[in-house]
């Protein structure tokens, strides 16, 4: 077990924003399913209680009197394959579970009947009560149901579940333009020079961001050089047009903006490779707290899979949208 988030190159599918919702629990009595998905971190309030004993930021079930184990089901809001949990138990010392298995299955159904086939991703593994538990797990097959089985009873306060999104072929409209870095059409943030204030995956969610913790935020460069973030976008295309928007950054938006792409076949040395890429996006002045929308300014690179976007010399951005149509449908 890793203190530090192993998975924090991959994408958190299970947060609601996404669609994301616990749709089943043997039991709750103690604290609600619905908080083992809540996107902030869990807390603790000292001499809070309600009416079914002590106020917990999570999971957490009754003590089981009888033979059987607990389970909740998260239903996924975007299916994708799944590369790493962590069962996270914080502030549950002396209520956690001893032990957690996970098994997952793909469903048209919100909640999957007992004909749904279930298969183990994780087998039973032992759990530390009040610490990250994480689990890296071995798939390649698209899912839509996660289920978290405890073992007998107890709290848990988070369940994350690390990514990537794998859109149905579908999700890519043939002749339309769409943004091929949005988060729901499989676009995902690979590497960032800095993450000091906010995360990187934060840049391609499809939603609107709400507050300046909500973007991607780097700490003030002392030194040379600028920031960027590299992207793979959900399907190789062409670029038509790029939003990037500096909503909530006011005293902290970057000076600048460039966005550099190519089409890659291997991504050995990505981060290298990418500071010579065509200039997709020439280095453009932007404002605070407002969206900038770039088409006649945009170099014609042709078919492109990945963009790099530098930052001149540091600062926050809240999304990158960068439309344009499908190659290869």
């Amino acid at each position: 077990m890793n203190e530090k988030n192993p998975f924090g190159e991959w994408i958190r599918l299970e947060q609601p924003r996404l669609g994301t919702r616990v749709v089943f629990a043997t039991d709750d009595f103690f604290a609600p399913k619905e908080r083992m998905i809540d996107a902030a971190e869990p807390v603790w309030k000292e001499g809070v209680y309600d009416d079914h004993g002590k106020w917990m930021d999570g999971w957490e079930s009754r003590r089981k009197r009888v033979a059987g184990y607990d389970s909740a089901i998260v239903r996924l809001g975007i299916s994708g394959v799944i590369h790493g949990f962590d069962i996270d138990t914080s502030f549950f010392t002396g209520n956690y579970p001893p032990a957690a298995s996970i098994d997952v299955c793909t469903s048209d159904e919100i909640n999957p009947g007992a004909d749904a086939t279930w298969r183990e991703l994780l087998s039973r593994a032992d759990l530390e009560g009040g610490a990250h538990n994480y689990f890296a797990v071995d798939s390649e097959t698209a899912i839509t149901h996660v289920r978290l089985n405890i073992y007998p009873d107890g709290g848990v306060a988070r369940l994350r579940i690390y990514g990537e999104v794998r859109p149905a072929p579908l999700a890519y409209p043939a002749n339309e333009t769409i943004d091929l870095l949005n988060m729901r059409n499989g676009g995902r943030a690979l590497i960032a020079s800095d993450e000091h204030y906010g995360n990187m995956h934060n840049l391609n969610l499809p939603d609107e961001g709400t507050h300046m913790g909500d973007g991607w935020e780097t700490a003030r460069r002392r030194g040379p050089g600028n920031d960027w973030v590299i992207f793979e976008l959900g399907r190789p295309g062409t670029i038509e047009e790029i939003d990037v928007d500096t909503a909530f950054y006011k005293g902290n938006y970057p000076d600048r903006v460039e966005v550099r792409a190519a089409n890659v076949a291997t991504t050995d040395r990505l981060e290298p490779d990418s500071e010579s890429w065509p200039v997709l996006l020439p280095v453009s002045k932007l404002e605070m707290d407002r969206n900038h929308l770039f088409v006649k300014e945009l170099h014609d690179v042709g078919v492109v899979s990945h963009i790099r976007m530098n930052i001149f010399p540091d600062g926050g951005v809240m999304r990158l949208r960068v439309r344009g149509k499908p190659h290869g449908r």
